[in-house]
């Protein structure tokens, strides 16, 4: 048996990188774009080759920087993608885009070659903020791409990030107030981590404490005027990310690009698929049962508690600890507001 897979398609390339960023990519804002195309479609002849003709109901074009991608590009690989398995007639088809690299025309193009999402890398509304990211647009830049972006894509996300070293519950409340006079439908809030290997990483910054944190978190579910689905994601009703949805939930998904990674699903057996294709490894039930437990806990919804999440999970622990963990009927059990504040040692010591 092989269930429908989403597709992941990695694009590495970015003009500058990041302060904080830790993904796969680097700074290249003139690749050999042919050769890139060449190298993704000859991965997606390989997933056809194992998979045969399957069914795909998400496509996320992720970075780096797709929108620095070519629309003659995004159409070859979508041509080959349709080539090679049945993409559904209501596909989720996504690109996650920057500021300063798109215009109308652009948006215009992608729009027509079937992007019915697009996912804009905005971070913050205040330009010192931006230059201490490291980014390379301007707060009147992301408004402008966004306005642009509606009036072409019926789905239009933004991402920020928070919880900076001078943030404050204040702050992080001036940023909703303006997510709510634009009208975005969708928007992903991103506590800020430092990762060793970035630049960020290698300074010495005086981060908020965890309960500032805290309060900026339970500031933004109070202030905007969208439902929390995810830990880090909210959403008009009907606007959710389908591919995100499907993956946290555990359905199968394959990597394309280097820097991707996948989880597939063919002759009944997970496997862990890294490196664009190149090697993957079987999984265990239990390995994978806890990938489910991890990713379906950041949901609001939860995880349902089938046999193979039986054998591996405290289910004395989500009875005792109601503050942190609720039962939605006998066999689901999903995190509390109180339990999303600490959700990683939740989850740990929810798995046996």
């Amino acid at each position: 048996m092989i269930l429908a897979h989403n597709i992941y398609i990695h694009i590495p390339f970015c003009i500058s990188k990041c302060n904080y960023c830790a993904f796969f990519s680097h700074a290249c804002a003139t690749p050999d774009w042919d050769l890139f195309t060449d190298k993704i479609i000859t991965e997606i002849e390989h997933w056809h080759n194992l998979l045969g003709y399957v069914s795909v109901p998400t496509i996320f074009f992720g970075g780096g920087t797709p929108s620095l991608m070519p629309t003659y590009v995004f159409r070859k690989i979508m041509s080959a993608l349709f080539k090679n398995f049945e993409i559904t007639a209501d596909a989720e088809i996504t690109i996650e885009a920057n500021p300063k690299t798109l215009d109308n025309k652009r948006l215009c193009e992608f729009s027509d070659a079937g992007v019915n999402r697009i996912s804009i890398g905005v971070q913050s509304f205040n330009d010192e903020k931006l230059k201490f990211l490291g980014r390379i647009h301007n707060a009147d830049d992301a408004r402008r791409l966004i306005d642009d972006a509606m009036k072409h894509i019926k789905n239009v996300s933004a991402d920020f990030i928070y919880g900076l070293p001078f943030d404050t519950a204040k702050t992080v409340i001036q940023t909703c107030d303006e997510i709510n006079k634009i009208g975005l439908t969708h928007c992903s809030m991103y506590e800020l981590t430092i990762e060793p290997d970035t630049p960020f990483g290698k300074m010495n910054l005086c981060m908020p404490s965890n309960e500032s944190m805290a309060e900026m978190y339970m500031a933004i579910a109070k202030t905007l005027k969208l439902n929390r689905y995810e830990v880090s994601n909210y959403a008009k009703n009907g606007f959710e990310c389908r591919h995100n949805q499907n993956i946290w939930d555990g359905a199968p998904y394959i990597g394309i690009g280097n820097g991707a990674a996948g989880r597939i699903f063919f002759d009944n057996i997970w496997y862990e698929e890294m490196g664009g294709g190149k090697m993957f490894k079987p999984l265990s039930n239990s390995e994978r049962a806890i990938e489910r437990i991890i990713t379906g806990m950041r949901t609001c919804r939860g995880i349902k508690i089938d046999n193979e999440i039986k054998k591996i999970i405290n289910l004395e622990f989500a009875k005792t600890n109601s503050d942190v963990i609720e039962f939605v009927g006998d066999d689901q059990i999903r995190a509390t507001d109180a339990g999303m504040l600490i959700l990683d040692s939740l989850i740990e010591r929810l798995i046996k």
